[in-house]
């Protein structure tokens, strides 16, 4: 066979199963009921157009604050533009290119009078030295890694306390590794020393820390991933992708080899094997909780955005959607739950930013692979309308089950009802193949409930809870004191540990 044909068959096998997701059937229960309608959504938290200049494209890959409140953002077209206005009642803002020439942003921070941008190739200080408002300066910080495909993304954090930044290297080509520490996360410090962190990933969409100040970076489904994810990452960490482990050789910093993992396996057992191997935090359900999900940001509004302070907000670039996560550290491992938030982008969402005015901007592109959003690329904003919604809050694990808190109180006659909340787990195989279905399904049996007295809370007590499941907590049933239903009626946790009594 030539090149060329062999070339033709590689890109069908990259191709189908992205294609083949794609046009999955979606059934009304997996969508339209369990997200709730966008009407609904829409009264609570609006969507809000940012006009775009003509002609100008801008597909964002990234986003920062910047000290005097303007917004910006880093795009696939390697650009960095500043915007200024983007929180107006009625935005109509202003736009100004301050840099060309680099290559798909997706990590953008502003730090010491200069932009920290993370691109395919390169960590760069961009800066402006004779302040005339464009960049005349790219100074490379890091370039401790190998970029040779169009797919090997790298995603920035923004810098931590301590100034590091971390990158997150996705595979070659999605599935190899072909390139200098690709499947690695990167530290690197304040004045450019690189080292690597982490191992095992495949194609992360984004990287960044949670509302406790730990480090998760957002995986894809694929091969050895059975949903997306969010997964915790700690040093010499093994996120479960061995296509990495060739570059351990040129990394002494992360210790010995991990144990190869066994293909068919479980991650609830493969982690008692493979030492170095971190299981995953929040497992997102394929299709009913996005299908490529992408950078997060932390509402740190103090109120401004509504009742979620501290937890995380995730885009879905398939699905142009937003959820929320929440995580909790249970016998020193990660853990936690998602929930559906809003419907309805304009296009897939690459990454999210609040702004100032406590809004949630987001911003992507259509590029590449199937999209729901009709627009080819878009920057939209979600505000709260300030009327408070019936949620889900956040759901929490106790020994026997799980604590839930909910936005508004609940009445007592459907939250103390054991009816009112139907439970199922599922767990996933960990192999080599590409996704995979859902197995080991059970409903573990509401053995109680208690509805707290001033109705914020139910603690949920189970006839049997197993680590290494995904459990759904399905509360269509619930009520508010003034009847009012739930806006979003699923929470799905990831339990890989319970805590004892």
């Amino acid at each position: 066979m030539n090149r060329s044909r062999s070339n033709h068959w590689r890109l069908l096998g990259l191709l189908i199963p992205i294609v083949m997701s794609a046009l999955a059937p979606l059934r009304a229960e997996e969508v339209g009921e369990r997200w709730g309608t966008e009407e609904r959504e829409r009264e609570y938290y609006p969507i809000v157009n940012i006009p775009l200049p003509k002609e100008t494209v801008i597909e964002a890959g990234a986003f920062a604050v910047l000290p005097d409140g303007r917004i910006a953002v880093g795009t696939r077209h390697g650009e960095i533009f500043l915007i200024d206005g983007v929180d107006a009642a009625k935005p109509i803002p202003s736009y100004h290119r301050f840099a060309t020439g680099l290559d798909e942003i997706f990590g953008l921070a502003w730090k010491d009078n200069a932009f920290r941008v993370t691109q395919s190739c390169e960590l760069t200080r961009v800066s402006d030295s004779n302040n005339d408002g464009v960049a005349d300066r790219f100074e490379t910080i890091s370039d401790a890694w190998g970029y040779a495909n169009y797919h090997e993304y790298a995603f920035g954090s923004k810098p931590d306390a301590d100034g590091n930044q971390f990158v997150a290297l996705g595979l070659s080509e999605s599935y190899y590794s072909h390139a200098l520490n690709r499947g690695f996360i990167m530290k690197v410090a304040p004045d450019g020393k690189t080292t690597a962190f982490a191992s095992g990933l495949r194609s992360p969409g984004g990287i960044g820390h949670d509302e406790h100040g730990a480090l998760f970076y957002i995986e894809s489904q694929g091969p050895w991933n059975c949903s997306c994810s969010l997964k915790a990452v700690s040093p010499n960490s093994f996120h479960g992708h061995p296509a990495s482990f060739n570059w351990y050789q040129y990394a002494p910093e992360l210790g010995p080899v991990p144990e190869m993992p066994k293909s068919g396996s479980r991650i609830v057992t493969e982690r008692n094997r493979v030492q170095e191997l971190v299981p995953y935090a929040v497992i997102f359900p394929y299709i009913r909780m996005g299908r490529s999900i992408t950078a997060f940001n932390v509402d740190r509004t103090q109120g401004k955005f509504g009742p979620f302070e501290n937890q995380m907000f995730l885009g879905d670039y398939t699905q142009s959607i937003l959820m929320r996560a929440t995580t909790e550290q249970v016998n020193g491992v990660w853990q936690g739950a998602c929930y559906p938030f809003r419907e309805g982008l304009s296009t897939g969402i690459l990454n999210v930013e609040f702004t100032p005015g406590g809004k949630l901007l987001c911003g992507g592109t259509n590029r590449g692979w199937p999209v729901r959003g009709i627009k080819p690329y878009a920057l939209e904003r979600l505000e709260w309308s300030g009327k408070l919604p019936l949620e889900i809050n956040r759901v929490t694990i106790e020994p026997d089950g799980f604590k839930v808190t909910f936005t508004k109180p609940v009445d007592p006659v459907t939250g103390n009802a054991p009816e009112s909340y139907a439970i199922s787990a599922f767990t996933h195989p960990y192999h080599a193949g590409y996704g995979g279905p859902e197995i080991e399904q059970h409903q573990p049996g509401v053995a109680a409930v208690a509805l707290a007295d001033d109705g914020l809370s139910v603690k949920i007590t189970l006839e049997k809870l197993q680590q290494g499941f995904v459990y759904e907590l399905d509360l269509a049933r619930l009520r508010s004191r003034d009847n009012e239903e739930l806006l979003h009626r699923n929470a799905f946790y990831t339990v890989n540990e319970i805590p004892s009594r």
